[in-house]
């Protein structure tokens, strides 16, 4: 097959993983592949595919402007002059973020002539991304929900959806994409184990020496809102004298660096043992994996969830917050994550109630407004009735980072506030008998190979359908309904 894989840029990554992984995958099966992206990868010579530079295919902000018509030239012409001929079909990831508003169209059209599509969202603008779904409703010309799923979410045999998760399928499902033309595609796991020299003591070159006799808990993430870094820094601010907590990737995104600095400051102030950015102090990101006592997560929001897979492949246990929308289908193949929360509660009188609900309050109006969804009388009853335990508790990773410092400065001011909480150290599974059965497991169905016999599956079921006229698309008021729920409501995805 000549297949071309289409996204924004190849900045280092989850997307940019998955895509990596599908090309080593295809070249096993002797596919012919081009990556066509806005941007060049970070480290062009690894790449395991050839790339052709779109530049109206990155980001709004920074992409040459092209229109629709002259995207999909563009990307016909790219693709032809690698592969030789058209492609047999595009594989396009996150067509319907709202991060490039010439690319819905171009693939409108490329459908519309006869090409086949794979369209795999990652996320999705309704899914707690309201500035870009409203971008979209106000410049491409689509008045409301339904004209503009005519454009996300075209409906024909020659385009299929794949999803990475089973929510996401059934999202897309309930909004009225046929059966035959939906797949669930979950993402390959490859990450190669620690060198055997490697110890939990051990300190990665170029790092901060840790103090004798320190567990580090390392949080492998580009910490962005959704990552949650306030309930790593709580974590830190209740920890023993032993423990020592760490991230490893600071935010790239210009809009994500302000939240991101205050916690780095008031991390600074209240002296927790927290080192930020590791993974750019050191050469060796195998070393640093292997200096740490355990693998934590705090995310409130993924679109797959390789941080519940990769550690058991490197034979480190997993600490952190559970995320059952996700992680369901990780247990359903028998992966044991019962270490994990799913809440953390910490008490209300510490913060002011009627405040934060009025937050919660002023959150639903913004999003309703966004996503020109009316409001139930009982949506807030609902966010707050999902944040609250109705033992006078409520679970930080509901709260926003003003009320996530409040609980932080309590912690440290107040010697006698971790007797309030149920744990003070993260809640840690590292039975070694439960790590080797989750790595055997993780092993068994999300490696390389598996994967591509998932992709190809698909590829020849996409190859083997009809190509029509598109007559019909998705029920885009439905997926708002179902990912705008307001028991769904984290303040941080706000």
């Amino acid at each position: 097959m000549r297949i071309a894989i289409v996204h924004f840029h190849l900045q280092t990554g989850g997307v940019t993983r998955v895509i990596e992984h599908a090309c080593r995958a295809l070249a096993l099966g002797g596919h012919e592949v081009v990556v066509l992206s806005g941007e060049l990868p970070q480290q062009p010579q690894g790449f395991p595919a050839r790339v052709k530079l779109v530049p109206a295919l990155g980001y709004e902000e920074r992409r040459e402007p092209l229109g629709p018509s002259a995207l999909r030239d563009k990307m016909t012409q790219a693709a032809a002059e690698a592969l030789g001929a058209t492609p047999d079909l595009w594989h396009v990831h996150n067509h319907c973020l709202g991060k490039n508003l010439a690319l819905p169209g171009a693939l409108f059209q490329l459908a519309e002539s006869g090409q086949r599509l794979l369209l795999q969202p990652h996320d999705f603008a309704e899914d707690g991304r309201p500035a870009l779904y409203r971008r979209m409703l106000e410049t491409l010309s689509a008045q409301d929900s339904a004209a503009l799923s005519a454009r996300l979410y075209p409906l024909a045999p020659q385009i299929h959806y794949a999803t990475l998760n089973a929510r996401d399928l059934g999202f897309l499902g309930a909004a009225g994409i046929p059966a035959q033309q939906l797949h669930e595609l979950p993402n390959a796991v490859a990450l190669a184990s620690p060198a055997a020299s490697g110890s939990p003591t051990d300190s990665p070159k170029g790092s901060p020496a840790l103090p004798a006799r320190s567990r580090l808990w390392l949080y492998p993430t580009r910490a962005i809102r959704r990552k949650n870094l306030g309930e790593l820094l709580f974590w830190a601010a209740v920890a023993g004298t032993e423990d020592r907590f760490g991230a490893t990737q600071a935010p790239q995104n210009p809009l994500e660096q302000p939240p991101y600095q205050r916690w780095v400051a008031l991390a600074e102030e209240l002296a927790l043992p927290v080192d930020f950015e590791l993974g750019a102090r050191t050469a060796d990101f195998g070393a640093l994996l292997a200096s740490s006592h355990a693998l934590i997560t705090t995310s409130v929001g993924e679109g797959f969830g390789l941080a519940f897979l990769e550690p058991w492949l490197i034979d480190r246990p997993l600490a952190g917050r559970e995320l059952p929308e996700i992680t369901s289908d990780f247990t359903a193949d028998g992966i044991d994550l019962s270490g994990l929360y799913r809440r953390l509660p910490v008490p209300l009188d510490w913060l002011d109630a009627e405040a934060l609900r009025r937050r919660l309050d002023q959150a639903l109006a913004i999003t309703a407004d966004a996503y020109r969804r009316p409001r139930d009388r009982d949506d807030l009853d609902r966010a707050w009735g999902a944040a609250t335990d109705g033992a006078g508790r409520i679970d930080l990773g509901r709260l926003d980072e003003e009320a996530q410092a409040q609980v932080l400065r309590r912690v440290r001011a107040d010697p006698s506030a971790p007797s309030a909480l149920d744990a003070t150290s993260p809640p840690l599974a590292d039975d070694p008998d439960v790590i080797a059965r989750n790595r055997a497991l993780v092993e068994h169905h999300y490696l390389l190979e598996g994967y591509r016999h998932r992709l190809e599956a698909i590829y020849q079921s996409l190859l083997a359908a009809p190509s029509t006229a598109i007559g019909d698309q998705a029920d885009g008021e439905a997926l708002i309904t179902q990912f705008q729920a307001p028991e769904r409501l984290w303040l941080l995805r706000t």
